[in-house]
């Protein structure tokens, strides 16, 4: 068995979801090594969480932020976390739903997504900053 692990920092994005596929692929190129098992990818941070779903049409990203920011409202009066303005506890709400950890089966050397599955960062402050990321390949 082999096992592979990097951290990743991704670049400050403003509110929404992004494709970071391709990010999580170049940053653990030993993944191209592992015939099949898994990939493990862990965000730590509790304002941003990691999603899969539509990676073609960017309406899709869109309806998300407006489907959690409807679900989860900010300047809500019963919030009592609200120590760095009115994104703060709406964004760990989101991320709580949403979650801070993916594992995609690797085959033959390529994460083994879907056609039509991409890697989403979730960003839910407007100011984030940069998200680190740990990811984690092992297998045959």
């Amino acid at each position: 068995m082999r096992i592979y692990q990097q951290s990743l920092r991704l670049k400050e994005r403003k509110r929404g979801f992004h494709l970071i596929t391709e990010e999580v692929t170049n940053g653990l190129p030993e993944i191209s090594e592992i015939d099949k098992g898994s990939c493990q990818i862990f965000i730590q941070h509790t304002s941003a969480s990691l999603t899969i779903n539509e990676n073609a049409d960017p309406t899709v990203r869109k309806d998300f932020e407006m489907f959690f920011n409807k679900t989860v409202p900010e300047n809500d009066p019963d919030y009592l976390h609200d120590d760095e303005g009115p994104d703060d506890m709406p964004a760990h709400l989101k991320a709580a739903l949403l979650g801070n950890s993916l594992t995609i089966p690797i085959r033959h050397g390529k994460l083994a997504l879907g056609i039509w599955q991409g890697i989403y960062l979730c960003e839910h402050r407007d100011y984030g900053g940069p998200r680190n990321l740990v990811i984690t390949a092992f297998g045959e």
